[in-house]
């Protein structure tokens, strides 16, 4: 063999070794198998939402437009489930005590959570007890707190005990129609406010030291520089917690039901125990899930309008 011919033959010194021996690899088939074993690993997931959330919805949106007791055959009647609701003066005492609660539950719990996550957000040496001390009711179940209230709240109770010893009269605090829904309202409030001192809490710990120094360099006082310097900048902390807070409100079930009942005398009813009395109760499954869907495209309604409302100004500028 020449030297001509072997050096035909071997590689050229141009050419890395790593550049000669480099297997050939198909394109985009390695990223491919991994996508699909993801949607496979997501699949039963996927299938349980489809099954509990969306089909169950439809069949609830189905069944507002018949007259179905919950057991056999059923006719369809059209809008006359919703003409029904708007025409039951108790349906709309309901509605106006569910939207009572929802907006105090809002205005409340933002204003009581904001002030506390301020207080406790970086100066206070006992912070992280005082924290863990307000946020320990939101791991509590709401019936079992809302059944230490009724025992608060009762007549021979603590709190009254408490005001007699001041000199103050009894009061029928879940008797009197006037009270009860106030009732309610301080036990939803109570238990959330340290749930919305954290969604708080986690937006103060973004905003830079450094810019309210400034501020308060500049001759800015306390309320200008939560006006302007870190409210802006907790702009997704308020939007996130308002938006939970008035879903919570609008769909308040387990502490009407523990502390009342709906009661006295249809004061502290909510729409969402029109549903379940209605459907459960009285076997009347179409007429409940129409109130089911009414109370759903209330809370899809005011979850929009909120979210336009407290969406960040950069967005808006877009």
């Amino acid at each position: 063999m020449t030297k001509t011919q072997t050096k035909a033959q071997s590689p050229s010194r141009s050419e890395s070794p790593a550049q000669v021996q480099a297997p050939r690899r198909v394109p985009g088939g390695k990223s491919y198998r991994v996508r699909l074993g993801s949607w496979w690993w997501a699949l039963p997931a996927l299938v349980l939402m489809l099954v509990v959330i969306y089909a169950t919805t439809i069949a609830g949106g189905f069944f507002a437009f018949t007259n179905w007791s919950g057991l056999g055959p059923f006719d369809f009647v059209g809008v006359a489930n919703f003409v029904k609701i708007f025409q039951t003066p108790e349906l709309i005492g309901s509605l106006w005590n569910t939207l009572f609660l929802a907006f105090g539950f809002l205005v409340l719990t933002n204003v009581f959570g904001l002030l506390f996550a301020l207080a406790l957000n970086r100066s206070l040496k006992s912070r992280y007890v005082l924290r863990t001390l307000i946020f320990m009711p939101v791991v509590v179940s709401p019936i079992a707190v809302s059944y230490i209230w009724k025992f608060i709240f009762d007549y021979n109770g603590p709190l009254n005990q408490a005001m007699t010893a001041v000199g103050l009269p009894k009061q029928n605090w879940l008797a009197d129609p006037a009270l009860a829904i106030w009732c309610v309202l301080i036990v939803l409030v109570w238990q959330n406010i340290g749930f919305v001192m954290v969604i708080y809490l986690a937006g103060l710990a973004t905003v830079p030291i450094e810019m309210e120094e400034a501020a308060a360099l500049d001759g800015a006082g306390p309320f200008k520089r939560f006006r302007y310097v870190v409210l802006p900048q907790i702009q997704p902390s308020v939007a996130i917690a308002t938006t939970l807070t008035l879903i919570q409100g609008l769909r308040v079930f387990d502490q009407v039901v523990a502390l009342t009942g709906g009661g006295p005398a249809g004061a502290t009813q909510t729409l969402a125990l029109e549903v379940y009395q209605t459907a459960f109760t009285y076997q009347q499954f179409g007429f409940g899930a129409a109130l089911a869907l009414v109370l759903s495209l209330l809370i899809l309604i005011f979850s929009v309008a909120q979210q336009y409302l407290t969406r960040d100004r950069s967005l808006k500028e877009a």
